[in-house]
């Protein structure tokens, strides 16, 4: 199958993160819609976006898009839709929806509608009458805006974001896709220092060890997909094998994680270990005010604490006028700090050079950055 359309889903406001990866990974026909990419590949398309795609929150296969009115409407055209080619006699498939902005808003009964459909359509490509739902899992999703249905099959699972090596966190961990987004957002390059002073379970400093060694961000988990009978063994086995001769084994990273609780230090480390970075990270339980990287020209990536709760609030502003004062030292150093207090500039003693608007999770948060001066170029 030459021809497939898939769609790689983004949170709000990362969609040019993810093109940009869409666009790296060499798909084609790109497009960039409110919170997904949408790209065109054939069926190897599928693990190897699911292996590689680092801020996407997952790849969905996009079997169809139409105007539907009635329920009459979305019916004969879902059912029109090549259901057989993808689901298997003895497929497990539930159906997902959402509608917005649209006649048919009823997502229960648009829901039964899509089932009923592609049950009708596989009792003609398989002529029974009953089916057994034992074997592959499919996710269909039937998607209404402005009246417009879009049918898709999820091929991830678990989102894109479940990587399998954060076996255990600390409170409020961000999640790993938002954090190689920070990161691919940054000056920071695998040749440069990297730091984040509040590292919680390690995400943010693991997944620039992923990105400078070039680790596949999938290669550790399973995907929904991989037990399709249209895709087989074979196909996966192809990219995961690619993947692992991508991996660059003799870059120097150097790359520092700090946080002043020390169990959150040890979880960290056994992330680290789990993604297989271990070897080029140094976690430490340091203090915030206690900066002591010699190197010039590094980076420092982010994610403090946020001072949601009221009670925390006055202990959160104190802690951005000492990340401030003790940032300001390392004048050659390029800043990005996520967070959602609207009025940190002032308490940072600093207008930042950029801010881009995020979401983490559901919390809405600006991304601040601080740009340092260019490295010199080595003679």
């Amino acid at each position: 199958m030459d021809n497939i359309k898939l769609i790689a889903t983004s949170t709000f406001g990362l969609e040019a993160v993810v093109k940009r990866e869409v666009l790296d990974l060499g798909f084609k026909n790109v497009q960039t819609e409110n919170a997904m990419i949408t790209f065109e590949g054939d069926l190897t398309s599928i693990p190897k976006a699911n292996l590689w795609l680092r801020s996407a929150d997952r790849v969905l296969l996009k079997l169809g898009e139409f105007k539907a009115l009635t329920f009459e409407e979305l019916f004969e055209q879902t059912k029109s839709l090549p259901w057989e080619q993808w689901i298997s006699q003895d497929g497990k498939f539930t159906v997902t929806g959402k509608s917005v902005k649209s006649k048919l808003f009823s997502v229960s009964d648009c829901q039964a509608i899509v089932k009923k459909a592609v049950v009708e359509k596989l009792k003609t490509k398989y002529k029974v009458e009953w089916f057994t739902e034992t074997g592959p899992e499919f996710t269909i999703q039937v998607s209404l805006l402005n009246d417009m249905a879009t049918l898709t099959i999820d091929t991830s699972g678990d989102g894109l974001h479940k990587r399998g090596y954060r076996e255990r966190s600390v409170q409020a961990p961000i999640k790993e896709t938002l954090a190689a987004a920070l990161i691919m957002l940054s000056y920071w390059r695998k040749d440069r220092v990297l730091l984040d002073v509040f590292c919680g379970s390690g995400t943010i400093p693991i997944e620039a060890a992923l990105i400078g060694k070039n680790i596949a961000p999938g290669l550790n988990r399973k995907f929904a997909s991989e037990s399709w009978p249209i895709l087989g063994t074979d196909l996966w086995k192809q990219e995961r094998v690619s993947a692992l001769k991508a991996i660059d084994q003799n870059v120097n990273l150097k790359i520092h994680g700090w946080d002043i609780d020390e169990q959150a230090i040890e979880i960290a480390r056994d992330n680290a270990f789990e993604a297989g970075v271990d070897d080029c990270i140094e976690f430490q339980a340091k203090e915030l005010s206690s900066i002591d990287i010699k190197e010039n020209y590094g980076v420092i990536i982010c994610n403090p604490p946020y001072g949601e709760r009221l009670s925390q609030l006055s202990e959160v502003e104190n802690l951005y006028k000492v990340m401030g004062k003790n940032f300001s030292k390392l004048d050659t150093w390029s800043k990005y700090i996520i967070t959602s207090y609207e009025d940190f500039e002032r308490l940072y003693g600093k207008k930042a050079d950029k801010k881009r608007k995020l979401y983490n999770g559901r919390i809405k948060v600006d991304y601040f950055q601080y740009f340092g001066p260019r490295p010199p170029r080595e003679l």
